[in-house]
């Protein structure tokens, strides 16, 4: 079971465009970063997804914006975890402060997790809009990002609490509210808006990634002091590691290397053995 696998796991090596696509798919969701599930309401969802019947989805707020709310879900993910006798820590105050490789690292364990029931195998008879509107409300299943503003073709008509839907047809619209000769303007403001929001997205990715490299990076370096330790310096399985580490060619499998070395020296010890009996 992947309650506890090690750092140095497999399941820590999952990219994040990964973890998004694995939760978009189950859950129908439309998620485009990772620290979107800090509210913990999909963890709770994945659950109940994998154990059908046992999260109360009622208590799962997917329009948590607090942290108050937040954890009010954690609390139901941990109890949830306590029932199924998971015993994995959940990092509380640090998930919900929306740390991407926090976050990022939770449910790439919650993925091996889910992965390792039934084959992670999903059930077909699962339907995750249905079950997110357990409990009243009607939660969208596009996104967990709130929105506080309307469709783009929809205009509110401020102090009347009025929504109007605008129509394609010149026609129906307010004669206040065609296009006028500063519309080009607009639209340029507008493009100019986007692109920058493109910019602010692709630095924010960019930072993201450094930081997966500069994280997974310091774990190599750990194996690799520990592999230098004056009492593991020449075990075996040091040296084996360490060619691994120290090898120059990406295209050129190391791990075979350090297999046939290995397959050597059992072999060797095994023929030391037959040779003193």
């Amino acid at each position: 079971m992947a309650t506890s696998i090690g750092m140095m796991d497999g399941a820590y090596f999952v990219g994040r465009n990964e973890i998004l696509t694995w939760i978009n798919n189950r859950l129908h969701l439309n998620l485009s970063r990772i620290e979107e599930a800090a509210s913990g309401a999909v963890q709770c969802q994945m659950m109940d997804m994998t154990y059908p019947g046992v999260v109360p989805m009622s208590k799962v707020n997917f329009d948590a914006k607090t942290e108050y709310d937040m954890i009010q879900n954690y609390k139901v993910l941990q109890e949830v975890f306590t029932k199924l006798k998971i015993p994995k820590r959940i990092e509380v105050n640090r998930l919900v402060k929306g740390r991407p490789l926090d976050n990022l690292e939770f449910l790439q364990w919650l993925k091996r997790y889910c992965d390792s029931v039934n084959g992670g195998i999903m059930n077909e008879n699962y339907n995750p809009v249905e079950r997110r509107r357990k409990g009243g409300k009607d939660r969208s299943s596009k996104s967990l990002k709130s929105s506080k503003s309307l469709p783009a073709n929809t205009l509110n008509i401020s102090g009347s609490g009025e929504t109007h839907t605008l129509s394609p047809n010149k026609a129906c619209v307010p004669k206040q509210l065609r296009p006028n000769k500063g519309a080009g303007v607009a639209n340029s403001t507008a493009e100019v808006q986007a692109l920058s929001k493109q910019v602010t997205d692709l630095k924010l990715s960019v930072e993201i990634l450094e930081k997966e490299r500069d994280f997974y990076f310091a774990k190599l370096r750990d194996v690799e002091i520990l592999c230098q330790a004056a009492e593991l310096e020449n075990d075996p399985v040091s040296v084996a590691i360490k060619m691994i580490l120290y090898a120059a060619d990406a295209n050129e499998s190391a791990l075979d290397e350090a297999q046939e070395y290995l397959n050597q020296i059992l072999n060797s010890v095994e023929a030391e053995e037959e040779t003193e009996a």
